[in-house]
């Protein structure tokens, strides 16, 4: 094989695998079906880390009784806008989970905590 034939051969390759690599890297991204419910919490200047602790506890009492939710987040690391304390998110399986939660008698009794 000439040299010539052996350096196109050679940079044919490297495209073809630099090529490859990009399309791998690209983002690819879904949308999930499921419903998801953020909110971003404020707690009063006077509430104990016992209330703010049970306030948590409660959405964990939410999700095993309420049908329909999938996941619950409840790590918060940043919440904006800033003057808010904590965050948490509720995923939903669907339109109809997130509504029956709305009303459902658990997700009143949270609102008590």
């Amino acid at each position: 094989m000439s040299r010539f034939l052996r350096t196109l051969f050679g940079i044919a390759t490297a495209s073809l695998v630099f090529l490859a690599g990009v399309a791998v890297g690209q983002n690819q991204y879904g949308q999930p079906k499921t419903v998801l419910h953020v909110v971003a919490l404020k707690w009063k200047a006077d509430a104990t880390d016992e209330q703010k602790q049970k306030a948590i506890d409660g959405i964990k009492e939410m999700a095993a009784t309420i049908p329909g939710i999938k996941n619950i987040w409840l790590k918060t690391d940043r919440v904006q806008p800033r003057e808010y304390s904590a965050a948490f998110a509720i995923e939903f399986e669907n339109r109809a989970a997130a509504d029956a939660y709305a009303e459902h008698p658990a997700h009143e009794a949270w609102y008590e905590i």
